[in-house]
């Protein structure tokens, strides 16, 4: 997609913006270079899977072009990258019928299958030898996208068929999905392509990491991630799951009539593949392999088989491809597939094993998860032998018992799965898994708060609870002391030199000297290390913490909300649930944790051992526009985020409050203001505007 020149000029571009951003604001008339800019480093992230820059450098120019979009609404196109982003929760998804009908795919399982369709395919064709294409068949969710005079106007899912739902909102969240590309070149003013949303096996470990975190009920697979998050009304929570698209068929196109073009429409499926990778899509350009004759496929299938597991997505199997766009045509369709082209299905990672035992783990916020312990079973290259079983409703909903056969599903890297049971093969000596009423490590009574399925130890003291929650603060997302890992962390407790949080910043150096593999040079980084996280972000402090649900952006939140973290204490529940993002559970949690004076001695013992309890990064700007004023802001705001929206008023001299009182000076009020509205309409102090009137409070 872009040259070697083009790659030069854009990146010399980067490093003129970023030197410009650093000292002042971008200019309007840099502002198509800017999102040129940005166009090319998201290609090179999520398409290329090569950046040029940091994550930190993208957000500054992100946050660069956001600043000049909101100071000039007029100037916001259609396909800028701020433009992804969604306001609000999105409506029931409507009803849409698709350009040409989205047909399924034959299946094949074996060689002797896809010999006998290519016998048929030769027939029908009435050739000696089909040239194919064979690529990968991704396991993922079936979408449909419509470009229109270069421009994303629909994305939908598969349906049955013939009509699927408006997924748009959602579809944009998705970055390897271009809000815009240049099929204009190639002649095309209308064109429908179909792909495939997936999760790579990566980020679907990530995710499940962070529902472990909020002690929530992991994602089977990454498929049905995948399938859900299209599906999900908060567009919000589409983009936190990072998503990534393979488009992989161009199923119509309607040509302009300008005759004269760049590119020729392509002719066979390889190119077509090839023009929508230079179009800026994810596609299996790189993946695929053009092959005469059907043996040639056969041996292609089988080498992708051997190293499924090695790639970072997952595919179930391979799509074989009449290359020909026109030989496709002649050979047409039944009224469920097209006869051109035949999956090839991989064989099922399942195996069945006999459970044996339960064993019960305790986690750091107490959550007490049963574990099944299986003879070994090798599926897809790995030996597995536990598997978890998430809690006593799981349990039951599987009916599960000590002594069945079960079906184990493994998808690649992701955690090990029990299917189901065979019920039919018991012989009468299984028994019923009766979940423990106290807590194994430490024995006090088991409590299941109402609402949830978790069964928890409430003693905060309890060992396996106090192990988790330092190998938590250590943890690469919290404190980042690297060095302290889980081993570590557990070695140095059973020695008695880790008792809580704060003796990680009193250990014993001289002892450990004397621990094999603790040589001066390891010594050292571990200082160092401990040292450096004395300096870290006040977010990651918090969480680092281990507040139940709340994870790494309501800690960036709740740090925003505060100068001086103890402070928190005197907020409210309802003070709490005003800010972004924070419902009422999530408010709770923190209150209770604040309430806590245990909590509270900890934070005096962490900050009297040099951590940072402050908000260093709030920094008061003096002589703007808004010096000495306050701002809340509450709804959906026309064109910011609530986040720029806030960095605008403390960057001009205001601030920002956490909630409706007579220290309140704007309430800034987009769509579907709630009780924040209500209330400042009782105070009349509060001058309540809309955007448009804040914004031309920045330029007077």
């Amino acid at each position: 997609m872009f040259s070697a020149a083009d790659t030069k000029t854009l990146q010399d571009q980067t490093h003129q913006l970023l030197a410009i951003a650093k000292t002042k604001a971008v200019s309007e008339k840099e502002i198509h270079t800017l999102r040129d800019v940005l166009r090319f480093h998201e290609y090179r992230y999520y398409i290329m899977n090569d950046p040029l820059i940091s994550d930190f450098e993208y957000d500054t120019l992100y946050k660069a072009l956001e600043h000049l979009e909101a100071v000039n609404p007029s100037l916001i196109t259609a396909d800028s990258p701020t433009q992804r982003v969604a306001k609000g929760l999105g409506t029931d998804f409507k009803k849409v019928t698709h350009l040409v009908p989205m047909l399924s795919l034959e299946n094949s399982y074996n060689a002797d299958d896809l010999i006998d369709w290519d016998r048929k395919a030769r027939e029908t064709a009435g050739k000696e030898i089909i040239e194919y294409c064979a690529e990968p068949k991704f396991d993922g969710a079936s979408i449909s996208l419509i470009y229109e005079n270069d421009l994303l106007v629909r994305g939908a899912t598969r349906g049955d068929g013939t009509e699927g739902e408006d997924i748009t909102t959602n579809i944009k969240q998705i970055r390897s999905i271009p809000l815009s590309a240049k099929f204009s070149e190639y002649g095309i003013k209308q064109i429908e392509i179909r792909g495939e949303v997936l999760m790579t096996k990566k980020n679907f470990k990530a995710y499940n990491d962070k529902l472990a975190e909020e002690n929530l009920p992991p994602l089977a697979n990454p498929r049905n991630a995948a399938s859900g998050s299209l599906r999900i009304k908060d567009a919000k929570e589409v983009a936190r799951r990072n998503l990534e698209a393979f488009l992989y068929h161009v199923g119509y196109v309607m040509k302009h009539e300008v005759k004269d073009t760049k590119y020729e429409v392509p002719h066979t499926h390889s190119d077509a593949l090839k023009m929508l990778w230079n179009c800026g899509f994810r596609s299996p350009q790189q993946e695929k392999k053009i092959i005469k004759g059907i043996e040639g496929v056969i041996a292609f299938c089988n080498e992708y088989e051997q190293k499924r597991d090695e790639l970072p997505y997952e595919i179930d199997g391979m799509v074989i491809k009449v290359n020909d766009l026109d030989l496709q045509e002649q050979m047409g369709m039944t009224s469920h597939h097209p006869r051109w082209a035949i999956a090839y299905k991989f064989k099922a990672r399942q195996a069945t094993s006999k459970l044996r035992t339960v064993e019960y783990q305790v986690g750091r916020t107490g959550a007490v998860t049963p574990v099944a312990k299986i003879d070994p079973v090798p599926i897809s290259g790995v030996t597995v032998s536990s598997i978890s079983m998430h809690n006593a409703d799981f349990i039951a909903e599987k009916d599960l018992r000590i002594g069945d056969s079960v079906l184990v599903e493994r998808a690649g890297d992701v955690i090990p799965y029990i299917v189901k049971s065979f019920p039919e093969l018991r012989n009468g000596s299984e028994e019923v898994i009766v979940f423990p009423t106290h807590c194994p490590v430490c024995n006090s009574i088991l409590e299941k708060p109402e609402g949830e399925a978790v069964w928890r130890c409430n003693n905060i003291n309890c060992e396996a609870q106090v192990v988790e929650r330092i190998i938590h603060f250590n943890s690469k997302d919290a404190m980042d002391i690297r060095g302290m890992g889980e081993a570590n962390v557990r070695k140095f407790y059973e020695l008695g030199y880790l008792k809580d949080i704060p003796s990680l910043y009193q250990l014993p150096f001289e002892e450990i000297k004397t621990l094999e593999g603790f040589g001066a040079r390891s010594i050292d980084n571990l200082k160092a290390a401990i040292e450096h996280s004395k300096t870290q972000p006040l977010y990651r402090l918090i969480y680092a913490l281990g507040i139940r649900f709340v994870g790494e952006a309501t800690a960036k939140t709740l740090a925003n909300a505060v100068t001086y973290l103890p402070d928190v204490k005197h907020k409210s529940q309802e003070e709490l649930q005003q800010l972004e993002d924070v419902g009422p559970k999530v408010a709770s949690t923190i209150y209770e944790f604040f309430q806590n004076e245990d909590n509270l001695k900890l934070l005096q013992q962490l900050e009297a051992l040099g951590i940072q309890l402050k908000n260093e990064q709030k920094e008061i700007h003096s002589g703007g526009n808004l010096t000495g004023l306050t701002f809340l802001f509450t709804g959906t705001l026309p064109t910011l985020k609530r986040s720029a929206a806030e960095q605008m008023v403390e960057e001009n001299g205001g601030s920002i409050l956490s909630g409706v009182s007579a220290k309140l000076n704007y309430l800034v009020v987009g769509d579907d203001a709630g009780s924040k509205l209500e209330k400042a309409k009782k105070l009349n102090t509060v001058k309540i505007i809309t955007e448009e009137e804040f914004l031309n409070m920045l330029k007077n």
